[in-house]
């Protein structure tokens, strides 16, 4: 079918890194996908990168990227890697230690820089985008306190908006959300109220077939939270990276973009899936 065009006016994404990443490193190395975003919404696209509040310290750091570092760098406080929380736990179900500090974080940006149509998250971005999403779908509070009661964490204070009426959130739902080796928190009922019920927020998967971080059936998971995966999981040939250069790759996510705001334009909530859309694949 014939591409979908792209918007008239402009639109603003949120652009959530990686662990160990910052806002800044994020940005450099997707340059490249900026500079094809720019190309295909001609009415204009901004980008946001934000730093995570969680200043990782050696120890939090994986062996690999510490190894990289001189000594000086390693002992030090300086060191430039952060995420949006810290994994306790050797194996699944894993908790997550400062979740509420990123997502409050993430809230400050809404509030400061918003309101942004969507999201696109890598790795714990990933993760974190679906969860962002999530967090701004109308009903989801209830979510949230039904499995309060097993062990499930509160509905984030920091989302509800300040008008006297608990259903409504600081900003509006998100029109789209993508995920880059992104990943479900399941197996613990800590998280349930992220995705049940399943996201309903249009959401593109991406997952790199050699990826050896995040195992695939952890961002299966996540695709299959979603309200409608079918279509809306791209593989590519490679590990644990965005494609940021990539034609093929860049096109699905301009296509799956551009289709989104087209039906939400129309009113009609038809989004298309990756299978439906003019893709050089």
């Amino acid at each position: 079918m014939a591409a979908a065009p792209p918007p008239t006016r402009p639109i603003k994404v949120l652009m959530l890194h990686g662990f160990t990443q910052s806002g800044p490193s994020f940005h450099a190395k997707t340059r490249a996908l900026e500079k094809n975003l720019l190309k295909a919404f001609p009415a204009g696209i901004t980008l946001s990168y934000p730093t995570a509040p969680l200043r990782l310290a050696p120890a939090d750091v994986p062996f690999q990227l510490a190894s990289t570092n001189s000594e000086a760098e390693v002992n030090a406080e300086e060191i430039d890697a952060w995420g949006w929380w810290r994994r306790k736990g050797e194996a699944e179900p894993y908790t997550y230690e400062g979740i509420d500090q990123g997502l409050g974080h993430i809230a400050d940006i809404l509030k400061k820089e918003g309101p942004f149509d969507g999201v696109i998250g890598f790795s714990q971005g990933g993760a974190c985008a679906a969860m962002l999403a999530s967090l701004l779908e109308p009903g989801r509070r209830d979510a949230f306190e039904k499995f309060y009661s097993t062990g499930g964490m509160r509905y984030p204070e920091s989302y509800t908006a300040d008008t006297g009426y608990v259903e409504e959130t600081i900003h509006p739902q998100l029109k789209f959300a993508v995920s880059y080796s992104g990943f479900a928190a399941r197996g613990t009922d800590i998280y349930r109220g992220f995705y049940e019920p399943k996201i309903q927020t249009p959401m593109l998967h991406f997952l790199g077939s050699l990826d050896a971080v995040v195992e695939e059936a952890r961002s299966l998971a996540l695709a299959q939270a979603c309200e409608k995966s079918e279509g809306r999981i791209v593989y590519h040939p490679g590990g644990h990276f965005l494609p940021s250069s990539q034609k093929a790759y860049v096109s699905a996510l301009i296509g799956f973009i551009k289709e989104v705001l087209h039906a939400n334009e129309k009113g009609d909530g038809s989004e298309d899936g990756v299978e439906d859309m003019d893709m050089p694949f």
